[in-house]
């Protein structure tokens, strides 16, 4: 009895075990791989760094699917790789999976035919000039012949030769030189073929450099889904790549007016965007953001600082080579990261965008979001960066300003005056580090660079030479001596006149800019003398430099007089810094 129980457990054991594999057989029969193509739609470009947005179309079957992504760059950072999307039923995404791996891209397999027929082109050109090469060398061997026929005139004949028995040299000279006519021609024609054909050779070589390789190294995602009903399914994959940024240069236009019309400033921000990131982005939604991601989140932390008494100095040896290798690798990676996304590559020049005549060409500008933090400029249309790091430059924004003219000038260096417009960063998005290229009235007269300045802070721009205000500077006293009767000390007078005439048919602010020495010690004595008194002093944080400030009507001339008197004891000497 007890057999047959266990006869007919066992029996059912088995049934078990069998239905499982056949449910198990049945859930992997609904499993597949999916293969889907992606295109870059949109991308949030960085000061370092960039955000990719690619767009995928997939159908599932019903059941467990993986889709297999193999388009993503192997630039992209594996722990910012993220899968959203909607479909036409409900799915869930179980995990994603990322690697890198040589792939087959979709660029390359029409490059493969490409190549092939390119390859066929160069082999069949190489035949040809096989060819050409043998018929180069036939006229050159006809040549040869025909200029050793030419030299047979001139041997002695044989002593058993019959008189009158000999060649018709005559005749023999006269198809020489049609002989040496057609060799010539010969070889000149198949000098010239060759060197056509090796051309074609050398374009055709270029075309097979440029194409896409069969395989490159990519990274693959495999998105594992299960579908509870067959769908249609739009993906959006999202990703960073850090080898891409934009850098903010600028165009300042300055009209400097007349007597009846003020100045005028337009000021054009511009954008520098270049990227290597492994892939062109083609007709991409293009957005700038001023946020760096890269950049640390938080402050950073203080170790502990100690104060004891100073120790008697021991021998150190020598750092290895290796170890001071170490920290000049270091500090050129602190460098490259201190420098990123702050300088301007070479400005490239953008087509205007084309409207119907005879409306004027016009630059579409970018749409500004403004947030707490940062600013984002929305690149209007669509557009197309290279991932060969050319710089592509858009326009962001164009800003009229009224703004403030002035000269200013440093008669001891520079006998010229320099005009400055003095703008005011309006409210928004603040103005960030940059190249600037300067305009007046039409011309261009340089390039500068502007700091970071934040809404409704002012700043000057020069914008050269100012042939407008007169500006002469003369040394009026120079004389060294010794003053006192008990304790004598050393003295140095020096004084200067400057004058100073605004021909301009506006009025217009004059800045006039000196030094004085600055006493390093407390024993030598700096006095300022003259009639002149500065209206600023320590400019720019600068000990010593002084500026005359003042407002010139047309044609108004002003003169400054100043100087300095400096003393200290006779038993010393004094040096004069640069």
């Amino acid at each position: 009895m007890s057999i047959r129980n266990n006869n007919e457990g066992s029996s059912a054991m088995r049934f078990a075990l069998a239905a499982v594999l056949v449910a198990a057989q049945s859930v992997s029969a609904f499993a597949a791989d999916v293969p889907a193509t992606s295109t870059v739609d949109a991308v949030t470009v960085f000061l370092s760094g960039a955000e990719v947005t690619r767009l995928a179309k997939v159908k599932l079957d019903k059941g467990e699917n993986t889709i297999i992504l193999g388009d993503v760059p192997a630039s992209a950072v594996p722990g910012s790789i993220r899968v959203e999307g909607k479909a036409t039923g409900k799915i869930e995404i179980g995990s994603v999976d990322t690697a890198r791996k040589l792939l087959q891209r979709e660029e390359s397999q029409a490059a493969d035919v490409k190549r092939k027929e390119l390859e066929d082109r160069v082999e069949q050109l190489k035949d040809e000039r096989s060819t050409i090469d043998a018929q180069a060398q036939a006229a050159a061997i006809q040549k040869k012949l025909i200029a050793n026929l030419a030299e047979l005139p001139k041997r002695r004949p044989s002593s058993d030769t019959a008189p009158g028995a000999g060649e018709d040299w005559q005749k023999i000279l006269s198809l020489i030189p049609q002989a040496a006519g057609e060799s010539g021609k010969l070889a000149l024609d198949a000098q010239q073929k060759i060197r056509a054909i090796d051309r074609s050779i050398k374009d055709l070589k270029n075309q097979l450099a440029s194409l896409a390789p069969a395989k490159t190294q990519q990274t693959e995602i495999r998105v594992f889904v299960f579908a509870q009903t067959p769908v249609d399914a739009d993906l959006t994959i999202r990703y960073q790549v850090p080898n891409a940024n934009w850098a903010p240069i600028y165009d300042a236009r300055l009209q400097t007016g007349t007597k009846t019309e003020p100045p005028k400033l337009t000021l054009s921000r511009r954008a520098a965007i270049s990227q290597k990131s492994g892939e062109d982005w083609t007709g991409v939604s293009l957005q700038l953001s001023t946020s760096r991601p890269s950049d640390g989140a938080s402050a950073p932390a203080l170790d502990t600082q100690f104060v004891d008494y100073e120790q008697p100095p021991r021998p150190v040896a020598a750092a290895p080579a290796s170890a001071n290798f170490e920290l000049a690798k270091r500090d050129r990676l602190a460098d490259g990261r201190a420098l990123a996304g702050a300088a301007a590559p070479p400005p490239v020049e953008q087509q205007a965008d084309e409207v119907a005549a005879p409306e004027p060409v016009v630059e579409t500008v970018a749409k500004l979001e403004s947030a707490p933090f940062e600013a984002t400029f929305e690149v209007p249309g669509r557009t197309t960066v290279a991932g060969n790091g050319d710089a592509k430059r858009v326009l962001l924004m164009a800003d009229d300003i009224e703004p403030a003219l002035g000269s200013r000038a440093v008669p001891k260096l520079d006998s010229n005056a320099y005009l400055y417009a003095t703008l005011k960063i309006a409210k928004g998005t603040p103005l960030l580090p940059g190249r600037v290229y300067l305009f007046r009235d039409g011309t261009f007269v340089g390039t500068g660079d502007v700091p970071l300045l934040p809404p409704g802070e002012e700043y000057k721009l020069g914008f050269g030479i100012d042939d407008q205000v007169k500006v002469k500077h003369a040394v009026l006293e120079e004389k060294r001596g010794e003053s006192g009767i008990i304790s004598t000390s050393h003295v140095d007078s020096r004084s200067f006149r400057v004058n100073v005439k605004n021909l301009h048919e506006r009025p217009i602010n004059v800045t006039i800019l000196d030094r004085v020495p600055v006493s390093q010690n407390d024993e030598i004595k700096v006095e300022y003398t003259g009639r002149a008194t500065p209206t600023m002093q320590n400019v720019d944080d600068r000990r010593g430099v002084v500026a005359f400030e003042a407002k010139l009507d047309p044609d108004e001339e002003k003169i400054l007089e100043y100087g300095y008197r400096i003393s200290w004891p006779a038993s010393k000497s004094i040096v004069y810094g640069p």
